[in-house]
């Protein structure tokens, strides 16, 4: 058994509460911030006001007053992850605000774009694009980033979207898809909501909605998006009932709405007025795949993209 002595010795050697509290207290009023504040709402504050929030001026010298540069909120070391302590004297007393670090606001911001952005069967990497990220190898592409940044500034300078988007055409790998994604995220930056479908998948999709009585419903979705991007039109194995019901809803109605369309394809329309014609009964409906020719021309200005197939 421990002699009786030596916990009395320990509390002895302790120190009192009271000397605790003081040396407490003088960290917190000699800190420079603490000093600065106080400096600054002299004629505001009583001493006893001072006294009553010596707690609150504890939170505030206890954490960051600055963003700390941690790459994630999620590391923050504040009570409050992604939010910083600010001082206010309301009515003679001290309250203690919190805001936004640099980095929770970039990180809400980047998920604000975010959903501005609905995907529909396409790649996060194509979704994660940029106009500057476009790589200008060709004249064709030097045009496209004209005609994408133009379309930006049109709709800035107007408070209203372009009635045309335009028809991306060119070989496989090219980087289309990648444009889409820049544009979108361009937008998306202006607070302007857009739709990306990856149209075999999307087609897809369509049918077995009819199962599930959601067909309707997905296809309002997509023909009302403020601004649709279609990636790989011609990709898909057409038929009658994708061709006339699916798509030329969605066109028709974009059309007599004037809603800005991008569509992009290895077909140009020539070659992709071919494809529609083509029905997997081996009919040939030349009437029907002009009809959606000419929507499609209504919506579209067509542009040739050239270049190395980055896929390889």
């Amino acid at each position: 058994m421990e002699p009786i002595n030596k916990p009395l010795k320990r509390a002895i050697n302790v120190p009192s509460f009271q000397e605790r509290y003081e040396a407490m207290r003088r960290e917190i009023l000699e800190h420079p911030r603490v000093q600065a504040f106080l400096a600054e709402h002299a004629e505001e504050l009583s001493y006893d006001a001072v006294e009553r929030n010596l707690p609150k001026l504890h939170e505030f010298i206890s954490q960051s007053t600055v963003c700390c540069g941690c790459d994630n909120t999620a590391h923050c070391t504040n009570y409050l992850k992604g939010f910083i302590p600010t001082l206010r004297v309301v009515r003679n007393t001290v309250e203690i605000d919190y805001v936004r670090c640099e980095q929770k606001v970039r990180e809400e911001e980047r998920r604000d774009v975010a959903n501005m952005i609905a995907s529909m069967h396409m790649p996060k990497d194509v979704l994660q694009a940029t106009i500057q990220d476009l790589m200008i190898d060709d004249e064709s592409r030097v045009l496209i980033a004209q005609r994408a940044a133009q379309f930006v500034k049109k709709t800035e300078e107007t408070g209203k979207l372009p009635t045309k988007g335009f028809y991306l055409y060119g070989k496989f790998g090219v980087g289309k898809s990648f444009v889409l994604g820049a544009l979108a995220n361009e937008l998306a930056s202006k607070k302007i909501r857009s739709v990306v479908v990856f149209v075999p998948e999307f087609l897809r999709e369509m049918k077995n909605a009819i199962g599930d009585n959601t067909l309707n419903d997905k296809i309002d979705y997509v023909k009302k998006a403020p601004v649709l991007m279609l990636d790989d039109l011609g990709a898909e194995t057409m038929s009658a009932w994708t061709r006339d019901e699916i798509l030329g809803t969605i066109f028709h109605y974009r059309m007599a709405e004037q809603l800005p369309t991008f569509i992009t394809s290895n077909f140009n329309y020539d070659e992709l007025e071919h494809h529609l014609a083509q029905s997997q009964k081996g009919d040939i409906e030349v009437v029907k795949a002009g009809r959606i020719m000419e929507r499609i021309k209504a919506l579209t200005e067509p542009i040739e993209m050239r270049g190395k197939n980055r896929r390889l």
